[in-house]
């Protein structure tokens, strides 16, 4: 997909409905001109709703909805009639969407799961009519409630990429080759640095039809923390994968030296990052002799597990997938540990 398709930050105006206003009515019949109050009440103002789609994994569907404004409730009428409710505003997200306040920065939505809705702006609640005030010393109670007002401010919805594993390294370190040998992704692959401008999703498939997401994002470069590169932008996809793949080529220059740059990139952006099980991939590794990977391995840090991969010739693509797969199962095993138990 061209790099124009995938947007991941919109900002939008956003206004749910007003309540409608509850009536002041009092019943005039043949038989009874003072029959008593009936003014019913107003209806409730438009929410506008997130709903999670799985078919969607951009939000460039919204990117022409600048003013997003739901209806208002109706008023309510005579014979204790409620006004109708505001028609609701359903806006369909890809999964892994926030929503935000752009003011005050605070997080007001978060859609994970397909179908999901949550009311991001709720509409304005209706008024009561004047017969909700009738009492026996007030029997003609001639005032109602105004409907309350809608919601309304600048909103920022911004996507961070749900996968189960994350590739992280320099640009043209074979992270879009290895991508496109462990699945069906066909991203753009050539010999020269930012050959990735959007993230890549494939879909892994491993032993026993089971399979893991896999997503390729744009090349870090030092300094990205800070903004430099294309880093900065989809840093914050990283947030969502359980398991983070480090692709280094077996040509660096350093080994160690690129491991702990990215390392620190990472860090700098957000230190939580550090918590996800890590595993590095020397990928390139058809030119390495096995003096060179004994020396390579070496200058590599004990505690992260690594492995000497081929995307061209396909070797230890296996290995690699059985690593991850151990790593996933771990990660979602300690989750379901750390879950309490309802009694």
């Amino acid at each position: 997909m061209e790099r124009g398709n995938f947007v991941d930050h919109i900002r939008i105006f956003g206004h749910s409905g007003k309540g409608g206003a509850g009536s002041s009515h009092f019943a005039r019949t043949k038989f009874n001109p003072q029959a008593g109050p009936d003014g019913g009440n107003g209806g409730r103002g438009g929410h506008i709703i997130l709903r999670g789609n799985t078919q969607l994994w951009t939000l460039l569907h919204m990117r022409y909805f600048k003013n997003v404004v739901a209806k208002d409730g109706e008023n309510g009428s005579k014979n204790k009639c409620t006004g109708h409710d505001g028609a609701d505003i359903i806006l369909e997200v890809p999964l892994g969407t926030v929503a935000y306040d752009e003011e005050t920065g605070d997080i007001e939505a978060e859609i994970l799961e397909h179908g999901e809705e949550m009311i991001w702006l709720p509409g304005g609640r209706g008024g009561l009519g004047n017969y909700n005030f009738a009492t026996p010393t007030n029997q003609a109670p001639e005032h109602s409630q105004p409907g309350e007002p809608g919601r309304e401010g600048w909103k920022v919805l911004e996507l961070k990429i749900l996968a189960d594993v994350g590739l992280v390294g320099f640009p043209n370190a074979g992270k879009s080759t290895l991508l496109s040998v462990v699945s069906a992704a066909k991203p753009k692959i050539a010999n020269y640095a930012f050959t990735t401008l959007v993230p890549q999703l494939g879909i892994v498939p491993y032993r026993d039809n089971r399979s893991f997401c896999m997503a390729d994002l744009p090349g870090i470069i030092e300094g990205a923390a800070e903004g430099k590169g294309l880093g900065h932008r989809f840093l914050r996809h990283i947030e969502r994968n359980a398991v983070l793949l480090f692709v280094i080529p077996a040509d660096s220059a350093d080994h160690a030296k690129e491991f702990e740059v990215l390392l620190n990139e990472l860090e700098q952006y957000n230190p939580e990052l550090l918590d996800k099980e890590i595993i590095i991939a020397v990928s390139k590794s058809d030119m390495l002799d096995e003096e060179l990977r004994e020396a390579i391995a070496d200058t590599l840090p004990e505690h992260v597990p690594h492995i000497f991969i081929s995307s061209l010739l396909n070797q230890g693509i296996n290995e690699l997938k059985d690593e991850l797969w151990r790593a996933l199962t771990a990660d979602r095993a300690q989750d379901t540990a750390a879950k309490p138990v309802m009694e």
